[in-house]
């Protein structure tokens, strides 16, 4: 049986479908499928016994085309549904994610190779299977046959070779009245999830520019920065938590030459002691009970060529401390269980926000170490030392999550006022978890401070009740007005207010002519002019 697939181009007209399934009903053909479009018709039909296919096919050609509103009649390799089914199948087929089609009852109707790896089953054999033959009874499954989506939920799946790990979404299938004819659902292994975040992170790269400011304080600090990592020397970040110290490690290695190396960042305390000391020099095989078959690379192997960020090293054990004094005076590791000697070349960048000298003096932290790692020390000024940031980075903020989020939301005058004032104690990293949650959880179009969910029992903030009504960009211009108008009267040119406030010579003179601020300079500054 041979089957033939033509696409008739004809006129828009009623009555055309109706006499194109005469003349094949005359002719005694079946069509086993036909689709429409304006101006076209594509029939598929099947032909018995091969030399009367051609007479056959002959006659219904010419049978049609003495139609006048049959124009032509050429062969087609497949119908558009057909073309459209095989290129999602071939979609689904290559896809990372396992996919399962389910009908209104969860009944399987399509899996792909994917899904059926995952969940270890035959992939033609499931197919007709109702979903909680392979996985069981799931809230989650049993809440998208009634109509409930869901996102990235964990997924367990008890099975004769263990317990399978998976994140799982689903999203209903409805038709034009809303009516539930069917499901879809996708899967990833916990592992792979994992990986993916890994790799996002990994690929995260912080530079200086990334750095929000005006402040004269930051501008400095970046300037020493930028000089200081050009060079192989360890720097400790020191700063209060929330004011950025992974963000300048970062930005520090992608302006050195190790930059095409591996950045490696590690908690210092987020790890467990028994675990710390693993992760950092690796193990042999066989080392310790639930060691890896064939031992693992340490994180100091990772980082070989790059930088390895120790963040909160004051919370590295004393144990540590002196294994990781050797490393840095001898430049070689060994692995747990191992008595091989591994030669490596990292660039140390560590950070805390402790005293690390009282922590000398108690006996805390080791004063070799500290002198080993203590080569340049950076320090972080807190955000309520550099006020100046606050209206950038709170305008930052503001524009990036209402983005992301889809919301047209602006902060009242008394919110903006509220922040500016706020103490932070939780530095940049405060002000953007502020932001982020006031923009969720407003239901109106405007932040105020009852949306802010601060809690200030410590400091007492008297908000004016006649605040001005002025937006965000209006307390902005007016704090970069005033800071200016301080820096010009200090140092008497536009060239010396730039140094001061950390600003280019030219945008100082662009601000100066927008608030006005040109008497300032006196007659004798040539400033202006340049």
């Amino acid at each position: 049986m041979t089957a033939i697939r033509w696409m008739l181009k004809t006129g828009d007209r009623i009555g055309m479908i109706q006499e194109v399934a005469q003349v094949f009903s005359q002719e005694g053909v079946s069509i086993k499928s036909m689709e429409v479009s304006a101006g076209q018709i594509f029939i598929k039909f099947h032909l018995d016994g091969a030399h009367l296919n051609s007479k056959i096919a002959e006659a219904l050609k010419k049978e049609l085309l003495n139609h006048n509103d049959i124009h032509d009649i050429t062969n087609i390799a497949l119908q558009p549904y057909e073309q459209r089914e095989k290129e999602l199948q071939a979609v689904l087929e290559f896809a990372n994610d396992g996919i399962i089609g389910l009908d209104s009852e969860g009944t399987i109707r399509y899996i792909n190779s994917t899904a059926a790896q995952l969940l270890r089953i035959d992939k033609w054999s499931s197919v007709g299977k109702n979903i909680t033959q392979i996985i069981g009874t799931n809230t989650h499954f049993s809440g998208l046959l009634s109509g409930k989506s869901f996102d990235h939920q964990q997924m367990l799946i008890d099975t004769s070779r263990g317990t399978l790990h998976y994140l799982c979404s689903g999203r209903p299938i409805q038709d034009e009245n809303n009516q539930n004819i069917g499901s879809v659902a996708t899967l990833k292994s916990m592992n792979s999830a994992k990986q993916l975040v890994n790799s996002i992170m990994k690929n995260q790269k912080f530079k200086f520019d990334d750095i929000i400011y005006v402040s004269s304080s930051m501008g400095q600090l970046i300037t020493t920065a930028q000089r200081l990592a050009i060079n192989n020397c360890s720097i400790l970040i020191r700063g209060e938590s929330g004011t950025g110290k992974e963000m300048f490690a970062q930005a520090i290695h992608h302006a050195s030459s190790r930059c095409l190396k591996s950045f490696v960042p590690i908690n210092c305390a987020a790890l467990p002691e028994t675990l710390l000391e693993s992760e950092l020099f690796g193990y042999e095989d066989g080392s310790f009970s639930g060691a890896r078959k064939g031992g693992k690379s340490g994180l100091f192997e990772i980082a070989h060529g790059g930088t390895i960020f120790f963040d909160e090293i004051s919370e590295l054990p004393l144990v540590l401390q002196g294994k990781l004094l050797r490393v840095l005076q001898e430049g070689v590791i060994r692995r747990v269980g191992s008595t091989q000697e591994i030669p490596i070349d990292v660039r140390i960048l560590a950070a805390t926000n402790r005293n690390l000298e009282e922590m000398i003096v108690s006996k805390q932290f080791r004063q070799d170490l500290y002198y080993r790692i203590n080569v340049i020390p950076l320090q972080i000024p807190p955000l309520r030392q550099r006020p100046e940031d606050i209206p950038i980075l709170l305008r930052h903020f503001h524009v990036k999550h209402c983005s992301e989020l889809n919301r047209q939301l602006e902060f009242s005058p008394a919110a903006i006022e509220y922040l500016m004032h706020y103490e932070w104690p939780g530095n940049v990293r405060e002000l953007q978890n502020i932001v982020l949650r006031s923009i969720h959880l407003t239901l109106g179009k405007e932040i105020d401070i009852s949306d802010l969910l601060i809690q200030n029992d410590s400091q007492v903030i008297e908000i004016q009740t006649n605040v001005n009504n002025k937006n965000l960009k209006q307390v902005i211009n007016h704090t970069e007005r005033m800071i200016l108008e301080k820096a010009l009267k200090k140092c008497g040119s536009a060239r010396g207010a730039a140094r001061a406030i950390g600003l280019s010579h030219t945008t100082v003179l662009t601000r100066i002519r927008r608030y006005g601020l040109e008497h300032l300079l006196g007659s004798h500054s040539p400033d202006t002019s340049k």
